[in-house]
């Protein structure tokens, strides 16, 4: 089964890629390589959940907020190369989570965008990873996650 049917067999739709808020392009490709920019929550165009987690936003929300950073992570790297079957493997995850002082949770929340990630890639989508608690993230978000992917 192809990634694209596979995100559609999860009842998900892949998005537009989420234009840039400041001055960066969504992906860059080195070689065999795609780096994406960190991708926030943004669902048509909105931020949809802002706060730190572990205050204003609850840990089990914060993870579907990461799947939805990688999702948007996943339509940038279609954007730039075609068709997601030239994905070859996800190398490398980095997770950041806007944290409460008394939070310690961040694998945890990271893990809604690594589950994801697996759904849609099978073993191609097992990945080295940093989940990373930061005090504060763009326009308040409360996850961003941004992603290397290995193309053909």
């Amino acid at each position: 089964m192809r990634p694209e049917e596979r995100i559609a067999g999860l009842g998900l739709e892949l998005p537009d890629v989420v234009a840039p808020l400041a001055s960066y392009v969504p992906t860059a490709r080195s070689g065999v390589h795609v780096f994406t920019s960190g991708q926030l929550p943004i669902v048509k165009g909105e931020l949809i959940a802002t706060g730190k987690v572990g205050a204003e936003v609850d840990p089990e929300r914060a993870a579907e907020l990461a799947k939805i950073c990688a999702l948007n992570a996943i339509a940038a790297v279609r954007a730039e190369v075609g068709e997601l079957s030239r994905v070859r493997r996800i190398v490398k995850v980095v997770g950041f989570v806007a944290s409460a002082p008394d939070f310690y949770g961040q694998p945890q929340v990271i893990n809604g965008a690594s589950d994801l990630l697996g759904e849609v890639f099978g073993d191609a989508g097992r990945h080295a990873r940093s989940a990373v608690g930061v005090a504060v993230l763009p326009r308040n978000a409360p996850v961003e996650v941004e992603l290397i992917a290995e193309v053909e």
